[in-house]
């Protein structure tokens, strides 16, 4: 009886052993799989930017103030030798509001430059995550400030948090297939986490399996401004030309 309950003691520990195993191996596991969904996302980046330089495309931004639209506007877009896009306006200007009196006029346009300086601000911000920069991701990746969990629809879900800004937030839904990104949600700030901005942006894919924003969506809650920005008409202009994608 002794020698029975010695074998189930020992059955016990070794079980016990097993257990406690796993629970220190399983944070290494994560870890492992945490730098190999970071890795691919930045394989995944660099070799879709060579891909991206080659092309020319019609960007159409509309933006609306107060749930109004007050502009749409079309450009031709393509990469220049400084590997910067560059943007014709295809769009006709938009047409100025009937006159409203010397005083009225000039508080009007006052606005509409106050709006027009913080939305070149916003989408200069914006640009810091979408595409998101290798170079932030590892550095975020170093931090620790960086989760993956996998998803129900084939995809990896990675959280940055503290992309940019501090009490910022970065989430990308990542394909496992292909290791492209389908999806983007940004929230951020300007001068404060008060004037808070949010951007989702939804990823399509060319014949060459190029990856690019297709539609995206700017929300300033405090300024009640939307902005829409669609990327559509692809075409091959320059195979291999320099640049880096777009917004």
């Amino acid at each position: 009886m002794n020698q029975e309950n010695h074998n189930i003691s020992w059955l016990v520990r070794g079980r016990f052993l097993c257990m406690l195993l796993a629970v220190l191996l399983l944070p290494l596991a994560k870890l492992a799989a945490q730098q190999d969904k970071v890795a691919a996302l930045k394989q995944s980046l660099s070799e879709n930017q060579k891909r991206l330089r080659q092309y020319q495309w019609v960007e159409t931004t509309i933006v609306s103030l107060k749930g109004e639209e007050k502009s749409r506007i079309q450009k031709q877009c393509s990469y220049g030798p400084d590997g910067k896009v560059q943007k014709i306006q295809i769009s006709a200007p938009p047409q100025p509001p009937p006159s409203k009196g010397r005083v009225k006029g000039k508080i009007v346009e006052k606005k509409k430059a106050e709006m027009s300086d913080y939305m070149k601000q916003a989408v200069e911000l914006v640009h810091q995550y979408v595409p998101p920069s290798p170079q932030n991701i590892q550095s975020a990746k170093d931090a620790g400030k960086v989760s993956v969990s996998p998803t129900t629809s084939g995809s990896s879900r990675l959280d940055f948090k503290d992309f940019v800004k501090a009490g910022d937030s970065l989430t990308i839904n990542l394909n496992l297939a292909n290791n492209s990104i389908q999806d983007v949600k940004v929230a951020t700030y300007l001068e404060s986490p008060k004037d808070s901005i949010t951007l989702e942006a939804r990823f399509a894919s060319l014949n060459d399996g190029a990856n690019y924003v297709a539609n995206a969506v700017l929300v300033a809650t405090e300024k009640k401004i939307q902005v829409v920005v669609q990327n559509s008409d692809y075409r091959i202009i320059a195979p291999g030309g320099p640049g880096a994608p777009p917004l």
